[in-house]
């Protein structure tokens, strides 16, 4: 019998994205995020979320996707990433799915204008493809470094 994996399905601008249930903690509605100055573009700031300080990160910044606007739908997808929780502003958090890791190929070098350094795999969901990420590399050393200083300013 073939492993089956539970992930989040999330959508950034019209593309559908999936994450590892395990890496996320919840998912919460959009709320007050107070910048903080001299950081990555990318980094929006800090809210307190869960009785935790978090960092909050833009994820089509990050993946380096045209922005769209802020919408009722929008949400923080709440993840544990580098022994750090890190909240991560998604266009909408649609569903979970089980993927069958057969279905689960390989990341091109390019999918989506998403780098494959970002990527898990891709799976083929009902006629679309369904592009997983792989958290853990969403932030590199030095941007972790980072994230965590902002953490220590507030």
């Amino acid at each position: 019998m073939a492993e089956v994996t539970k992930f989040i399905v999330f959508k950034l601008k019209d593309q559908s994205f999936g994450v590892e249930v395990q890496q996320v903690i919840s998912i919460e509605r959009l709320q007050k995020i107070t910048e903080v100055p001299r950081t990555s573009e990318f980094i929006k700031g800090v809210t307190e979320l869960r009785g935790e300080t978090t960092p909050i990160i833009d994820l089509k910044e990050r993946l380096l996707i045209d922005g769209t606007e802020i919408t009722e739908d929008s949400r923080i997808l709440v993840v544990f990433v580098q022994d750090m929780q890190v909240g991560l502003i998604v266009d909408a958090a649609t569903e979970v799915k089980d993927i069958d890791h057969d279905m689960i190929q390989p990341a091109p070098k390019l999918i989506g204008g998403v780098r494959e350094t970002f990527l898990r795999g891709v799976a083929k969901m009902d006629d679309n493809l369904l592009i997983l990420l792989d958290l853990d590399r969403i932030v590199d050393l030095e941007e972790t470094n980072e994230l965590r200083e902002v953490v220590l300013e507030d």
